[in-house]
């Protein structure tokens, strides 16, 4: 078995592929298929915490173009991540493993609030830390938040798991001759304009030389194949 590359990460988890086959809500079935990810990933010796996107519940972007404000539209989607976190921490508990939700908010009778220290502790005490509640500010997409967070915790990379296996000169759906980058620097990155995160997730890695694995999760295993590099993606990084 190869030695994992990396030994703690944050591993960014949109928010809609939560809902699987559905438009929105969450299915069990796929969070439940992502849980064993996580844990199978962590029993190859490797920290993991977890940022989850609200996307699959409420866009705070698509909220506020209806009339509500952006910042109230944000955070009504943060709050949505703090629904998926739950969802998360349940479905890996129940399968046996240790597992603590920590929001940015606080919100003392549904979890505990993030702090570097309590996500430290869990960590070093085995237990995979599921994030919610974006940063707890208005403005910063959940991408940015899985970057601010790997830099907090000392986390060694950042793996931004997505429906495409890495980053393309364009939407490989729409465009067949769309080009896979195995390799791109942050700079290369913002300057591309690739979507895959924004620009501001991707100048804060850079600032910070966390690197960016942007790799597909809809095969089981995806996520322990990245870090044993054995899977295909794409790192943004230098």
């Amino acid at each position: 078995m190869a030695e994992p590359v990396y030994r703690r990460v944050v591993v960014k988890l949109s928010g809609e592929y939560l809902a699987g086959p559905h438009s929105h809500g969450i299915d069990q079935p796929t969070v439940d298929r992502i849980a064993d990810d996580l844990i199978a990933a962590q029993k190859l010796g490797i920290e993991i915490a977890v940022v989850v996107g609200g996307g699959n519940m409420v866009r705070g972007v698509e909220v506020s173009s209806q009339g509500v404000s952006r910042g109230t539209g944000d955070t009504m989607g943060m709050l949505a991540t703090v629904m998926n976190c739950l969802a998360l921490e349940a479905a890996i508990q129940r399968k046996g493993s240790p597992a603590l939700a920590l929001s940015a908010f606080v919100m003392p009778e549904v979890c505990e609030l993030f702090t570097r220290a309590a996500a430290h502790k869990a960590l070093a005490e085995g237990r995979i830390v599921v994030l919610g509640g974006g940063t707890g500010n208005p403005y910063f997409t959940t991408d940015t938040t899985a970057v601010l967070r790997a830099a907090e915790i000392g986390a060694q990379a950042v793996l931004k798991a997505t429906n495409v296996d890495g980053v393309y000169s364009a939407d490989p759906k729409k465009d067949p001759a769309a080009k896979r980058f195995d390799r791109l620097t942050h700079s290369q990155a913002i300057e591309g304009g690739y979507k895959v995160m924004d620009a501001t997730a991707f100048a804060l890695a850079r600032e910070t030389s966390l690197p960016i694995i942007v790799f597909s999760i809809a095969e089981p295993g995806a996520i322990g194949a990245m870090l044993q590099g054995k899977g295909r993606g794409t790192i943004v990084a230098g």
